[in-house]
């Protein structure tokens, strides 16, 4: 690759910029600031900084790493579309800068050994009984009953919430959900880890912006690997005045 050491002060100087810009889209997707998926782009900042001054690839210091590959993927997109947006003008010159070293960093985050023992289960046994639901209209979301977060979601869920797919994954559900309607839905999800059957129910959600949108949902139990898990189908209502 070749240098440049401009860029890499740049994206040091922006740091906290592109970070509001990229928290801004993601709404309440945004990751912590303790959360493992900040410190991967706090690391992927210092790798893509180094690598622009020296004008050579680094290795990326990657060791104790635990977080999701697929939303630590998801937040990378996110950030360097936050600092082409910043860039402005520039924001080519940032973009043909950053994209070989995304790559290269996924590729080392993939093959560590801290990565692959957080990611769990292979893709296929971990998505058998939901991959399908990709394909469909509504959106769809899989919540863990204890914690409400977010395992797993369709990109008609992203598309519905304004967040690529991936970045919800191990995000808290009630972040998309107005606060009157929280009661409601630990209800819902209380029922599930008593054994209830399918249940149906209208209600809110908001979107990463907190614009409310109406819902019917229906809900249905699934224990796996230990948990049980509440697979919400989701379609849209009219807003009515």
């Amino acid at each position: 690759m070749s240098g440049n050491p401009q860029i890499a002060t740049w994206l040091i100087s922006k740091r906290v910029q592109i970070e509001a810009v990229m928290n801004s889209r993601l709404g309440p997707a945004a990751p912590g600031p303790a959360a493992a998926e900040t410190e991967v782009l706090r690391r992927f900042r210092s790798f893509a900084a180094a690598s622009l001054r020296s004008g050579t690839t680094r290795e990326p210091a990657l060791d104790g790493i635990r977080a999701h590959e697929r939303r630590v993927n998801a937040l990378l997109t996110a950030w360097a579309e936050a600092a082409e947006e910043v860039a402005g003008d520039h924001a080519g010159a940032v973009k043909n800068a950053l994209a070989p070293l995304i790559t290269h960093f996924r590729a080392a985050l993939r093959n560590t050994h801290g990565n692959r023992r957080s990611s769990g289960a292979p893709r296929g046994n971990r998505r058998a009984v939901i991959s399908a639901i990709d394909r469909i209209a509504d959106a769809f979301l899989a919540l863990d009953t204890d914690n409400g977060a977010i395992v797993d979601a369709n990109p008609a869920a992203g598309a519905l919430l304004g967040v690529p797919r991936d970045a919800l994954l191990g995000v808290p559900a009630m972040g998309f959900v107005p606060r009157a309607s929280h009661e409601s839905w630990w209800t819902e999800l209380d029922s599930m880890t008593e054994g209830a059957d399918s249940r149906r129910f209208d209600s809110f959600l908001e979107d990463r912006s907190g614009l409310p949108i109406p819902v019917d949902c229906t809900m249905t139990r699934f224990a796996t690997r230990g948990r049980t898990l509440a697979l919400v189908l989701i379609r849209a209502r009219p807003l009515t005045p």
